[in-house]
């Protein structure tokens, strides 16, 4: 790392902090404690990594100009670093610098789990951590630093002093950081906690594509038809086609009326009003108006010259093209490089659509489960495109038809998500059988022939 550009004294010890530059992880505190105390000043150098500056907006944007502001005001540089930007070896670099004397930090005013702290651990770092939260059982567990009231700079700032100032100590905590940093392990701890999550989560709702998942096969789409009239489990069909053309495919196909519909790419969320109409859900799209700017989007992926689907395809949260898995990825890169924030999707082999930043399928069906007090966890899903990618992914469940393209040949293999051999609305219900949310699917098909 670069402490002698950074630092006017750069052979002291380092105060790390690791985070997003939001308000609720309270960076400016530390600015604030570091910069009331000349004896902290005198012992170390502050460095923080509030993430990739030239992707901050909005409220990041907002704290990472305050932190600037801050360390100006009180005419600290040269004693605080703020990178602008830095990647995995420049983290696991300055742990291990701040193992040496330092100290990492965590003043947030409430964190959830706290993995940072286990970071810390694992290079040898003793920690200074917020008491509100995950920290607490953290640092009570390995031992190897202290909590404090993230609201207090004093408080801070002498929790510290008290660990860089007393190599005894550093060396004992930082002792017990390596040893207890074994008591946890990520990947175990998120996989028993999805296991017993998704244990006591019976699925509840099935959110199913349309093109190529309920359609593509008459006998099969029949027996989709008579399994929804005999189950009381709830189905929304979630799909990249409007609103218009979903309803009109659905008829053709003879494909039971839903309980919702997600479309657009999961940009509209639309549910019966109770009155026999049909409404769209408002507070859904003021969420996906949030952070996004559908004419910078327009105007800067102009130049790519992409042919446009048809106009009755575009909505206020999603602008579409056709162009290949390349084209898709240059968009990805054009915006991203550009700080622009928009999720990228590519599907059927030509359809590329650039959607709102919460926008998609799962964030779509995460919204309309919360109307009923469910959470993903409670959801099946059943896709065969790209445009499924992230409902597969996020769901309890997922039904992966055996005609999927291969766009999906990449979802990563996870409890609950299966890959059926049987095609179109055959292999849907055959997932639903093997979560025992259907008899024998084989023989339901042979029926509806």
């Amino acid at each position: 790392m670069m402490m002698r550009q950074w630092f006017d004294r750069p052979n002291l010890p380092i105060i790390l902090a690791v985070s997003r530059p939001v308000t609720k992880k309270n960076l400016a505190a530390l600015v604030i404690a570091y910069a009331q105390d000349s004896v902290l000043q005198r012992q170390a150098n502050l460095v923080i990594l509030a993430g990739q500056h030239r992707h901050a907006a909005g409220e990041e944007r907002a704290n990472l100009d305050q932190l600037f502001a801050l360390v100006e005001s009180y005419g600290l540089n040269g004693r605080v670093a703020l990178p602008e930007a830095h990647d995995a070896h420049d983290v696991a670099a300055l742990y291990a610098h701040a193992a040496k004397g330092g100290v990492f930090v965590n003043p947030a005013l409430h964190e959830p789990f706290g993995l940072t702290l286990i970071e810390a651990a694992a290079s040898g770092a003793p920690v200074v951590a917020t008491r509100n939260g995950g920290p607490a059982e953290i640092v009570a567990k390995i031992g190897h630093g202290d909590l404090i009231d993230p609201r207090d700079p004093q408080a801070i700032s002498d929790a510290i002093k008290d660990i860089i100032g007393n190599a005894d100590r550093h060396a004992a905590l930082s002792a017990k950081a390596r040893a207890g940093s074994s008591l946890y392990c990520w990947n175990a701890y998120a996989s028993a906690s999805v296991d017993i999550y998704r244990a006591v989560t019976q699925p509840r709702l099935l959110a199913c594509d349309m093109d190529n998942t309920l359609t593509g096969c008459r006998e099969s789409a029949a027996a989709f038809r008579v399994w929804r009239s005999t189950s009381s489990l709830p189905f929304v069909v979630a799909t990249g086609r409007s609103l218009h053309a979903t309803k009109m495919i659905l008829r053709r196909w003879q494909l039971p009326e839903p309980d919702a519909y997600i479309v657009d790419v999961g940009t509209r969320i639309v549910f019966p009003d109770g009155e026999g109409r049909w409404q769209e859900c408002t507070e859904f799209s003021a969420y996906l108006d949030q952070d996004w700017d559908r004419a910078v989007v327009a105007r800067m992926v102009a130049p790519l010259g992409l042919k446009s689907q048809p106009r009755v395809t575009e909505g206020p949260h999603k602008i579409s093209f056709f162009g290949t898995a390349s084209d898709a990825a240059a968009i990805r890169a054009m915006l991203g490089d550009n700080g622009v924030a928009a999720k990228v999707i590519f599907s059927h082999g030509r359809l590329i659509d650039i959607l709102a930043p919460n926008g998609g399928k799962a964030a779509a069906i995460a919204a309309y489960a919360r109307k009923f007090g469910l959470s993903l966890s409670h959801c099946v899903a059943a896709g065969d495109s790209g445009n499924d990618a992230d409902m597969l992914a996020a769901c309890g469940h997922a039904i992966v038809v055996g005609n999927a393209t291969a766009e999906l040949d990449d979802l990563p293999a996870r409890k609950g998500l299966m890959r059926v051999s049987r095609h179109h609305a055959a292999g849907v219900l055959e997932g639903l059988a093997r979560l025992g949310l259907h008899g024998d699917s084989s023989a339901a098909v042979a029926a509806a022939a």
